[in-house]
């Protein structure tokens, strides 16, 4: 590209042997520096890559300035194109064929030592400190890239489907949505507090009453939760709503976005349709709402087979309508170590098991003296072949076991499934993405001994009758639809309740009693009244498909200055303390939690 800039006549990842002869004025960072045998050497990097230059003698004031250049300097070069001799030519470069031959070297700055090599990855702690210059790292400048290009390829197709993108309020009001808000006090109003939006939900859907009919927005949304390495307190989320639609309006024209920005920015062709799958059936087989389907591996129900063994362990929950006895075979998992089988233990405490059950088909032909196990003792023959049988199982095969409450059993055994695949490499290589659809409308905490929602209040009911809705919530399944790709659930969204009968009854159910709905939500129950279309959306997670595009694990690595895992910047060491004056002006008191 010519004259990107008036310091610049090309970027040095962009010089080739098109320029043969030509001059050109490059600006960039010393990669690294060579002196031999009095010609030296500059690889020059900016965000295109690196270009050879080479600062022979008989330019005296161009090599004595080279001299003086070491690692990370800011340099501006003017030289000659020149090839490279067979012999010399770098394969591994675009520019490996041409080098540039200096007339002029210009320290634009220079650099103290760096924290860390470029050419090397720092600890979490040093890239997060020194963000800036994480970020010259050639990885970093990949991903960030990336990163761009992908938006700019939501937007362009968008823009071309007639959506409008429209800015939506930062500062608006506490809502419950699930996690916790991030608050902002108001100084013209004092005790009274903004809150960042958690997402664009209601402004969205107040969007579609005023008749916008097609909206989308790339919008920051901020969440104060704690933190994992695909969450962040503030993240950027598509945002897309539609006016008179049904669920597959929805996803077909979002799947379509989805195969358009895979194909054109990484080069990836997904499948045309993506399957879809039941929440129920998901949980069955996978225990998990977002399932890798690169993982085959499935949990299989063997409640039938155990409920008169003695082994209460098994035939409680066999027994109870709430409970769940699940198998999950490895195949050629008996190579495994004792020590390898219990190392799953921890992992599966964390959600909730109190053991981990287990069988080693060391040879199925010699029956239950071919069978290594702390629990074949409890299990009678008529249980144990019918486990056996319904598993599959084969001579060096490894059964996991649960039992429990369904969603206890479900959730630990998804997760003993995912670790299980990726340890004994088990994970195919591709993409598989999935609709996951006809989820609960409704999940009980027994804790708080109410329902919660399972996505948000204001997704609709498969039922369109209030007193149905109110008879079995239990059993009332929603109109909501996530997108999951590889065991990530990428976006999700639903159709939305646009009666405002029938969100009074939802906020009802919820535990939201009319006076709290009317204080908290009355701008929306206003707005159902003067005629709200039917409507729906969903919202994508940009950082998260960032980072599967990236083939990195933390949205961190696609984010330019992140969180740590416990909310705070190093780079800017935030937060932070303020002063006297300014809490009195926000009429706020800091109150320090007592240290025991």
């Amino acid at each position: 590209m010519l004259n990107p800039t008036s310091m610049r006549s090309h970027y040095c990842g962009l010089v080739d042997a098109s320029l043969t002869g030509q001059p050109v004025t490059l600006c960039g960072w010393t990669d690294t520096r060579r002196d031999h045998g009095g010609v030296i050497f500059i690889d020059l990097r900016d965000h295109q890559g690196v270009v050879q230059v080479v600062i022979e003698p008989d330019q005296a004031a161009a090599f004595a300035a080279a001299d003086k250049v070491r690692y990370e300097y800011c340099l501006r070069i003017q030289g000659v194109v020149r090839a490279r001799p067979a012999s010399q030519v770098n394969e591994r470069l675009r520019t490996g064929a041409i080098e540039v031959v200096a007339t002029a070297v210009e320290t634009l700055n220079a650099a103290a030592a760096l924290p860390f090599m470029l050419d090397e990855v720092p600890n979490e702690e040093a890239r997060l400190r020194y963000r800036y210059l994480d970020m010259r790292r050639p990885d970093m400048q990949r991903t960030m890239r990336l990163r761009t290009r992908l938006v700019r390829e939501i937007r362009r197709y968008l823009d071309e489907l007639d959506f409008q993108d429209i800015e939506t309020p930062i500062l608006t009001k506490a809502t419950p949505e699930g996690a916790r808000d991030y608050l902002v006090p108001s100084r013209v109003n004092p005790g009274q507090f903004y809150a960042l939006p958690q997402s664009p939900q209601l402004f969205k859907q107040l969007l579609m009453m005023a008749g916008m009919d097609r909206y989308y927005q790339i919008a920051r949304c901020f969440r104060d939760e704690d933190l994992r390495a695909d969450r962040q307190p503030e993240f950027t989320q598509l945002d897309i709503e539609m006016a008179f639609v049904r669920e597959h309006d929805v996803q077909d024209l979002v799947e379509r976005l989805i195969r358009h920005v895979f194909r054109t920015v990484v080069g990836v062709e997904l499948a045309d349709p993506f399957p879809r799958m039941s929440y129920a059936e998901a949980m069955r087989r996978y225990g998990s709402d977002k399932p890798d389907l690169r993982i085959p591996l499935e949990l299989v129900d063997v409640a039938e087979h155990v409920q008169r063994c003695e082994f209460k362990v098994f035939s409680g929950p066999a027994n109870d309508p709430g409970g769940r006895v699940v198998a999950l075979k490895l195949p050629q998992g008996a190579s495994l170590t004792r020590k390898q089988i219990d190392d799953y233990g921890p992992l599966v405490a964390r959600y909730g098991a109190k053991g981990l059950a287990w069988i080693r088909v060391d040879d199925l032909a010699k029956g239950r003296e071919g069978l290594t196990s702390p629990i074949v003792k409890f299990l009678d023959d008529a249980a144990l072949q019918g486990i056996l049988t319904a598993v599959g199982a084969a001579t060096g095969d490894l059964i996991f076991f649960g039992a429990g409450p369904y969603k206890t059993v479900s959730d630990y055994m998804g997760a003993l499934r995912l670790a299980v695949g990726r340890d004994m490499k088990l994970v195919e290589s591709g993409w598989r993405p999935l609709w996951v659809v006809d989820f609960p409308m409704f999940e009980y905490d027994h804790a708080e001994h109410r329902w919660m929602a399972l996505h948000h209040p204001f997704t609709a009911p498969a039922v369109d009758d209030v007193a149905a809705l109110k008879a079995d919530p239990g059993s009332a399944v929603s109109r909501g639809y996530d997108m999951v790709l590889n065991g990530n659930e990428i976006g999700g969204g639903s159709i939305r309740i646009h009666r405002p009968d029938m969100q009074a009854a939802v906020f009802d159910l919820l535990g939201i009693e009319a006076e709290e709905a009317a204080v908290k939500f009355g701008f929306l129950l206003e707005a159902l009244r003067y005629g709200c279309p039917p409507h729906g959306g969903i919202a994508f997670g940009i950082d998260r498909i960032s980072a599967l595009m990236c083939g990195v694990d933390s949205i961190r690595d696609v984010i330019a200055f992140p969180k740590t895992a416990s909310a705070q910047c190093p780079l800017t060491a935030a937060p932070s303390e303020v002063g006297d004056r300014q809490l009195q002006e926000l009429h706020v008191r800091v109150v320090k939690p007592v240290k025991e």
